[in-house]
């Protein structure tokens, strides 16, 4: 997410290849690259037929590993519209906030994206990295299409915020990580439990199954084909109730 990719045609193969595989759904952010991923996405989709790209404005990129809220009005509207040039389109599907700025009026964040729906630079607005509390100030002023925050077996933090996004329709986009310390007790379980999913699904591929089985999505970051292929045939995989207890409990360990 810092700079250009170290394997540009591959990038610009697994972005080919996701829709081929049935996926019609591209998540970005102008700050992945920064805006690298955005110019990506534009070269390997455009004109994006049959697809919803939605990208995110708020976080600046001061250096690697670096990631600074800025949620001036000014910057968010400016961000939008440099997105909406990067991507090729006369307007975004669906943009989403991609932090609230502690240090900035929450009320002048939110009405910056009230702002850019009511100009049609964005179609839906979206949030993420937020709380209920944050969900509920932002629907005063607009619908909130969708949530996404950082969901997984292993990170329950956002049970909550998932609760309320299935009481009151809004889409939910679970941030999954497909490894790392977090998830070790998860790829324990997968790999213990006594009824291996279908199509002998590596264990990290049976828990992104788990997380994307009852949500609308799960946002798993891709950068070679093999991945992409991998992760997708997470839908293919059926858990019984026994499996998803399993692994649950695994999880919540």
């Amino acid at each position: 997410m810092w700079g250009e990719p170290r394997d540009r045609a591959e990038c610009i193969r697994t972005l080919k290849r996701a829709p081929e595989l049935g996926v019609n759904f591209i998540d970005t952010a102008d700050s992945y690259g920064p805006e690298t991923s955005e110019n990506l996405i534009r070269e390997a989709l455009h004109p994006y037929d049959g697809l919803l790209i939605a990208t995110k404005g708020g976080l600046t990129r001061p250096g690697p590993d670096r990631w600074v809220p800025n949620g001036r009005r000014d910057y968010l509207i400016e961000r939008a519209h440099k997105s909406r040039a990067h991507l090729g389109v006369k307007r975004i599907d669906l943009w989403q906030l991609h932090a609230i700025d502690r240090s900035v009026p929450r009320e002048e964040q939110l009405g910056a994206v009230k702002t850019l729906i009511d100009e049609g630079v964005i179609r839906f607005a979206g949030l993420s990295n937020v709380t209920v509390d944050d969900i509920e100030a932002a629907s005063k002023l607009f619908k909130v299409a969708t949530v996404q925050n950082r969901y997984n077996l292993a990170d329950r933090a956002s049970e909550a915020v998932l609760a309320h996004c299935e009481n009151h329709g809004i889409g939910f986009n679970p941030v999954v990580s497909a490894g790392g310390r977090r998830s070790r007790q998860a790829r324990l379980g997968a790999r213990r439990h006594r009824q291996a999913p279908p199509r002998r699904a590596k264990p990290d591929r049976a828990r992104l199954a788990v997380e994307a089985q009852p949500r609308d999505a799960a946002d798993s970051g891709h950068g070679k084909v093999a991945h992409l292929e991998e992760n997708v045939c997470a839908v293919d995989i059926t858990l019984s109730d026994d499996d998803f207890a399993a692994l649950d409990r695994a999880g919540r360990k």
